[in-house]
């Protein structure tokens, strides 16, 4: 499957980058460039102040302004990367499906992944921009309803194979016709969530939001002229496009190819499950081919087309940041993603809800480590894996015990970088306008308390550029009754990887009720385990990958490492090979044994490759006798088990250690 191309003919890419007019001034092009970027944003501001859900709140939101054949003309500053690329074929889908029957006042409501949405979570509202009888555009809306009915609240079951138990699937649907709101419509879509209300009010606030978008536009029609914004729509695209053409011809041609990894197909043989990335520059254009990826898997951790696409055009979208992103980006990049049937392109009625946590960040980070070979200055190793914890069931603080769905997910590491450390703490590259969610509201609106939350240490992946650190976060659960957890996530096998001989992270997983009798490693995939009033959980979010040999590392930036509670004193010894001592930890006083660090270097350069050769199962042995930690098994020896019981995962271990080989031991000097 290969994304049409565009209906206007691509500039040359000899052009030079600066405006180029075929009907308006620069000055007029500069004011309705940047009106149109106001006018998303003003939507996205409208979303904002009256929106229900405490998840649209935290922004799992994005806003868009497409012409009168659907394709982007611009979306939101702080737009998540999820969004991007999905929003233009929903509105595309909408003129399919309804050709000749849109008409002013109109708002349609779609959310098929099917149809190039991303999953059922995520509801668009789509209203045409009439000026007299003539469609000029659309205003979009996407927000991400934390719960769309299905098997599990949240509307995240692990275990479903087919869509039919995710959730409510709207194809494009009229909620709004001609400017009366259609309540037997809004009723069937509303009541098949667990939180009608909520879900009622985000109707109505993201239908609302696209007509601040409208008028805005319509403002501009009436200053400048309706030919005069249609041209203006065309322009901005045909602008971004020359750009990308431009940067892209001025690179060597060339084909790479890489592979990332999902942690399991469930209900299968273990074994990492692979998604295979190849690019290819040739001129002014860029090519993707998603050949070699593994069959559709037997949960939810599927990809639609139109999440594909996203990644492909996200990830390549982060190598040329200062670009604006329209549908003119998307022709300069275009991509074979193959036959239905694929974990990239599952197609219907695959499961595909959990794409954000399965081949989504996969393929970003696959696509990272490709371009940074071709533009080595902007290297970035891996970043950690999104994660969203899910605790649904009945409030017991309320009389009435209504539903309530805690719908968290945490911060963590991006990958080190060509000549810095990576970014800590910090949204993921799934989506960065993600806001950490206050916990003050979370507890207000949900019988679960915040017991910690705190960086994770040692959780960045060791290099001569360290990975940002990760976040841990526990809680507890309160007054419930009739109550279950749900996580989507991966990376507790296919661990958040260094590059240029960094080293990995550290893995997901939730732990139940640690440090008691009852203690339990759920894993990083999972449904509808029930928990009840008392119990506990916590689980980190992982930090990016190394970037560079860790030995390499400065050793005063370890000892800062050290001083901020990045890292260990255990692990600045193991992993970069840096004695380190406390003189006074209050005071943060430390000093380096040089000749013991020297030493150690020394020692740990003659043995690291030998490591990796290691019989893993007496590895997992010494593991499961507290002989060695989980790092060590990562980092030193790279046996993957189960972090719980200690089994031994041999095909998994044996293909952690290829890439181990590849990205990080084939570096060493």
């Amino acid at each position: 499957m290969s994304i049409d191309s565009p209906a206007r003919p691509a500039a040359s890419a000899s052009e030079d980058t600066a405006y180029v007019s075929r009907t308006l001034d620069p000055v007029t092009f500069e004011v309705l460039k940047n009106a149109f970027a106001t006018s998303v944003d003003l939507m996205s501001e409208q979303i904002l102040r009256t929106c229900y859900a405490f998840v649209i709140y935290s922004r799992d939101f994005s806003s868009a302004l497409c012409d009168a054949q659907g394709n982007t003309v611009m979306q939101g500053s702080q737009d998540i990367a999820v969004h991007v690329g999905t929003l233009h074929f929903q509105c595309k889908a909408v003129l399919e499906l309804f050709q000749d029957d849109i008409h002013p006042g109109d708002v349609f409501a779609i959310n098929d992944p099917y149809r190039g949405g991303t999953h059922f979570n995520d509801v668009s509202f789509i209203r045409p921009i009439f000026v007299e009888d003539e469609i000029i555009g659309f205003a979009q809306n996407k927000g991400h309803w934390a719960d769309i009915g299905g098997s599990v609240p949240g509307s995240f079951d692990v275990n479903a194979k087919e869509h039919f138990g995710e959730g409510l699937r709207i194809p494009a649907v009229k909620i709004f016709d001609r400017g009366v709101f259609r309540y037997d419509v809004g009723a069937l879509l509303v009541e098949n969530t667990r939180s009608p209300e909520v879900a009622l009010g985000d109707l109505h606030a993201q239908s609302e939001a696209t007509s601040m978008c409208e008028r805005e536009v319509l403002r501009l029609v009436e200053r400048y002229g309706k030919d005069t914004v249609v041209e203006a729509m065309a322009e901005v695209q045909d602008y971004v496009e020359r750009i990308v053409r431009k940067r892209v011809a001025e690179l060597p041609d060339g084909t790479w190819t890489t592979t990332d990894y999902l942690d399991a197909d469930m209900g299968k043989a273990e074994g990492l499950v692979p998604i295979t990335v190849t690019m290819t520059i040739r001129g002014d254009q860029v090519l993707y081919d998603l050949d070699g990826s593994a069959p559709a898997v037997s949960s939810f951790l599927n990809s639609g087309c139109g999440t594909t696409f996203s990644a492909i055009y996200a990830g390549t979208k982060t190598f040329f940041p200062d670009i604006p992103l329209n549908s003119g980006f998307y022709r300069a990049v275009d991509a074979d993603i193959g036959p239905e049937g694929t974990v990239v392109n599952a197609g219907w009625p695959y499961a595909v809800t959990g794409f954000c946590s399965g081949p989504y960040e996969k393929l970003m980070n696959a696509i990272f480590e490709l371009w940074s070979q071709i533009v080595p200055e902007r290297a970035l190793a891996c970043c950690f894996n999104l994660e969203y914890l899910l605790v649904g069931g009945r409030d017991a603080r309320v009389e009435e015990q209504p539903y309530f769905m805690w719908y968290d997910w945490m911060a963590g590491g991006w990958g080190g970088r060509a000549t810095k450390d990576g970014s800590g703490a910090t949204a993921p590259v799934f989506g960065v306008g993600l806001a950490v969610q206050p916990l003050e509201g979370q507890e207000r609106l949900s019988p679960v308390i915040t017991s910690s939350h705190s960086l994770a240490v040692d959780s960045g992946g060791p290099g001569r550029f360290r990975g940002g650190v990760g976040i841990e976060k526990g809680g507890v659960l309160t007054d419930a009754t009739n109550t279950v957890m749900s996580y989507c996530c991966d990376r507790a096998r296919s661990i958040t990887w260094g590059m240029g001989g960094g080293l990995p992270s550290i893995p997901h997983g939730v732990w139940l009720n640690r440090g008691t009798e009852r203690e339990t490693f759920l894993g990083s995939v999972f449904s509808s385990v029930p928990v009840e009033s008392g119990d506990s959980f916590v689980r980190p979010s992982a930090g990016g990958g190394g970037y560079g040999d860790p030995l390499e590392r400065d050793i005063h930036a370890v000892v800062e490492d050290v001083i901020d509670g990045y890292v260990s004193i255990e692990r600045a010894a193991k992993d970069y090979g840096v004695v380190v001592h406390a003189v006074d930890a209050e005071l943060d006083e430390y000093e380096v044994d040089q000749s013991a660090t020297q030493e150690l270097r020394y020692q740990i350069r003659a043995d690291r490759r030998g490591w990796l050769q290691e019989d893993p199962a007496d590895v997992a042995r010494r593991y499961r006798a507290g002989e060695i930690d989980l790092l060590d098994m990562i980092r030193r020896y790279g046996v993957i088990v189960d972090w719980g019981s200690g089994e031994l995962y041999e095909e998994t271990t044996r293909q952690f250690r290829e890439t181990l080989m590849r990205r990080s031991a084939g570096h060493w000097g």
